[in-house]
């Protein structure tokens, strides 16, 4: 999932780099179609700030308000799971669902993983523990933040 989020952030640079370089030039200035684009690296990505797997703004909050109940969230109830929605959310899959990293925020593999171990023990996932948050995973997240509708 980071290797298309940073080749989509790549692309997407790039392009605005371009655009903007161009768009400045007056026609008899503006570079050939040869120029080349400065190489964007990885250290220019940024994680996605808000990453909520399918949920809605509503179910979202739910898991918010689960999370602020029991995993110590302390952030905004607004329907973006955003860094700190997911550190507290490792919090709970370190516990309890074999997650092993760093209590980042960040949405990676590992905490795919976890999630779907808990997904698979309740919330009817049945896919392959296997860090890919595909329509399954999804499913089954959906089905558990609509079951924390209660701690809101």
């Amino acid at each position: 999932m980071r290797a298309l989020t940073r080749t989509l952030v790549s692309a997407v640079t790039a392009v605005g780099i371009t655009a903007g370089s161009l768009a400045g030039a007056s026609a008899a200035l503006a570079a050939p179609a040869s120029t080349t684009v400065p190489a964007v690296t990885s250290e220019a990505v940024i994680p996605l700030a808000v990453v909520n797997l399918g949920l809605s703004t509503t179910q979202a909050k739910y898991a918010q308000c689960w999370l602020r109940a029991n995993w110590g969230y302390t952030g905004t109830i607004d329907g973006q799971l955003g860094t700190n929605s997911w550190k507290a959310f490792q919090r709970n899959l370190k516990a309890h669902w074999g997650y092993t990293g760093a209590i980042d925020g960040i949405v990676g593999s590992g905490t795919i993983q976890a999630l779907q171990r808990l997904l698979k023990a309740s919330w009817g996932y049945t896919g392959t523990i296997d860090g890919v948050a595909g329509s399954g995973t999804q499913a089954a997240f959906k089905r558990f933040a609509n079951a924390c509708s209660g701690w809101c």
